[in-house]
C-alpha cells in the first residue's frame, strides 16, 4: 500500500497516467479489503493496529475512484489537468484521518 501511495506521488500527470492510477487504486484497496477482511485486531499485539483498521474500513466505505477513472480513461486520457486533479483527490483520501501517516508508523514499530 505504502509503495502504490509513493508512487501515485511520483506520477508526473502525462497522458496515459489514468491507467496507472487505476493500477495502483486497484493495489491499495484490495490490499486494504485483506486487511479489514482476514486480519483479526485482536491478534496483533500493537495498539495501534485497531485504529488503523478502522480508518482502512472507513476508507473503503467512502472512497471509491475506479468507476470514476473507468469513466474518464475513455474521455480524458490525455488531458493533464484531470489526471492530475484526480491523483491529487486519491491523495488527499489516503491522507485523510492520518492514514497514510498512521500506517508508516505501525510498519516502522513492527
Amino acid at each position: 500500500m505504502l509503495e502504490s501511495y509513493n508512487h501515485l506521488n511520483e506520477i508526473q500527470d502525462k497522458p496515459g497516467d489514468l491507467q496507472n492510477l487505476k493500477k495502483e487504486m486497484l493495489k491499495i484497496n484490495g490490499f486494504l479489503k485483506v486487511i479489514t477482511n482476514k486480519i483479526d485486531a485482536e491478534k496483533i499485539t500493537s495498539s495501534d493496529f485497531k485504529p488503523l483498521k478502522s480508518k482502512f474500513r472507513q476508507y473503503l466505505q467512502n472512497y471509491s475512484f475506479e468507476q470514476e477513472i473507468e469513466t474518464m480513461v475513455p474521455l480524458y486520457s490525455e488531458d493533464i489537468h484531470r489526471i492530475k486533479n484526480m491523483r491529487l483527490k486519491i491523495l488527499e483520501a489516503l491522507e485523510d484521518k492520518k492514514m497514510i501517516v498512521d500506517t508508516e508508523r505501525l510498519m516502522e514499530k513492527l
